[in-house]
């Protein structure tokens, strides 16, 4: 028996979130603010949205690791931790043994202020809690880099991942990536509505045990829209197919997560929930039971939502 979800999670309380310079260049989703003041504003109200975020999760039953950020370094986006690390029960993600320690990945990250985020992580992240730590973080000398399970959707229970080709996400590193956790990878790529590439796959798609959120029309070389397509149905996803507007709204933002009591929730932000159908809604509940955090402020200044927010942290 294979585990695709975790009933735990690691965030990042933040203290100095701001507009990133040093990603704007290839994440469309980020707006700037216009003043000083509004800047202020921005950051008040992402501390607001986040401990609202943390306060809804732990009602619906998640564990949440909160990590405090720090004036210094500054690192203003330190709130999406997911980018930097992630853990996986030891050899490919089988239910662990009593006592088995789970491995731990460090990533190559595209922005050098992001790189800033590690030494804060790792104080928490203690090596002795981990079995082995795969360190891909040299990759950044020769400018190649991958991002986490930002540029990673994970099928755990296949040890198949899916990959959209970015500025920040090169297969040299997944291909280095996928022999070290023993899985397989599919490598495509998406263009949001004016044709420039995704920058992260997890704003283009989400893997959970029973449904894929993806939006096809996001892919537009056809084989590789089909081999997607088949790659999901043969590994027993049922897909629910979003348009390049929803994308555009985090409606790709997803992340299936469990209870302490076995529940299966799917954390999406409202921003996204609005986004969908009727349809589309009713469908997804049929399996799961949606949380849905207002995080607009975050969204606007970070171009990033729920998923982003959240480290799975598997033991």
């Amino acid at each position: 028996m294979n585990r695709q979800t975790t009933n735990r999670v690691l965030m990042v309380r933040p203290v100095r979130f701001a507009f990133n310079e040093e990603t704007a260049a290839n994440n469309a989703f980020q707006q700037k603010s216009r003043s000083e003041a509004e800047a202020r504003r921005v950051q008040q109200q992402a501390v607001a949205e986040f401990d609202a975020y943390v306060a809804l999760l732990r009602q619906n039953g998640v564990m949440v690791d909160v990590l405090q950020d720090t004036p210094e370094p500054f690192t203003p986006d330190s709130i999406f931790p997911n980018n930097c690390f992630s853990t996986h029960v030891a050899d490919g993600d089988p239910l662990p043994a009593d006592g088995e320690k789970p491995v731990l990945v460090l990533y190559p990250m595209f922005a050098p202020n992001r790189r800033r985020e590690r030494g804060k992580l790792l104080k928490m992240l203690r090596a002795d809690d981990y079995s082995r730590i795969v360190d891909l973080t040299s990759w950044e000398e020769q400018g190649l880099f991958l991002e986490g399970t930002g540029s990673l959707i994970l099928d755990r229970e296949h040890r198949l991942a899916y990959a959209c080709r970015s500025p920040r996400t090169c297969e040299p590193v997944l291909a280095r990536w996928a022999d070290a956790l023993g899985y397989d990878y599919f490598l495509f790529d998406s263009t949001d509505a004016q044709g420039m590439p995704v920058y992260h796959t997890n704003v283009v798609m989400h893997v959970g045990t029973r449904f894929a959120v993806v939006c096809l029309d996001s892919v537009s070389n056809p084989s590789q829209r089909s081999r997607l397509v088949a790659l999901l149905e043969q590994n027993g996803k049922e897909i629910v197919d979003i348009t390049l507007e929803q994308m555009n709204q985090f409606a790709g933002n997803m992340l299936e997560l469990r209870s302490t009591d076995g529940r299966k929730l799917l954390v999406m932000s409202q921003t996204a929930q609005r986004s969908l159908s009727p349809g589309q809604l009713a469908r997804l509940q049929e399996d799961v039971s949606i949380v849905a955090p207002d995080i607009s402020a975050i969204e606007t200044a970070g171009g990033g939502s729920a998923r982003c927010m959240l480290a799975e942290l598997f033991a």
